[in-house]
């Protein structure tokens, strides 16, 4: 009984499209995509507030932080999408590199690899094309403190 069952699952597998999805290679899309270099961490986490506190000069120091201590790197697009960086120019984002630490919240032209599996986006970028800095808000224009971190009331008129 055992062996009939055994051939039968192996004869169920060898059919189209019940081959199981861990066996089946993600298929790569050349693309150039241009967006920000961002920490995923506190991007998707929240826990420095909004979207809008997550990017550019403002939030440099901690996107050099996160980067350096392995979180994954993503390239925010002005249109919302994260592609999660797994390779930049031929290296690794998982341990530290000069080129990743010296690209963080800067606005990039990249061309790459697409992968995408479960809704997310994956991108192998073999090439920066271009990169324009740091383009976004600066702490003159943005403030050391987010707005949304100051209270509405003094901590005396709370205390009432």
């Amino acid at each position: 009984m055992t062996r009939w069952l055994l051939t039968a699952i192996i004869s169920l597998m060898a059919l189209p499209g019940l081959t199981p999805v861990a066996n089946a290679a993600a298929e790569a899309k050349r693309v150039t995509v241009t967006g920000e270099m961002i920490d995923t961490w506190c991007y998707y986490s929240g826990v420095m507030g909004g979207r809008e506190a997550v990017v550019g000069s403002a939030h440099h120091t901690c996107a050099l932080w996160c980067s350096a201590g392995g979180i994954p790197v993503g390239l925010l697009t002005e249109s919302g999408d994260v592609y999660l960086v797994l390779k930049l120019e031929g290296k690794g984002t998982g341990s530290v590199d000069e080129t990743l630490l010296s690209v963080q919240s800067d606005k990039l032209t990249a061309d790459g690899l697409l992968y995408e599996r479960d809704g997310l986006k994956y991108l192998v970028v073999e090439k920066i094309v271009a990169n324009e800095g740091l383009v976004n808000k600066n702490h003159e224009d943005f403030g050391v403190v987010p707005g949304f971190a100051i209270p509405k009331k003094t901590l005396k008129e709370l205390a009432k």
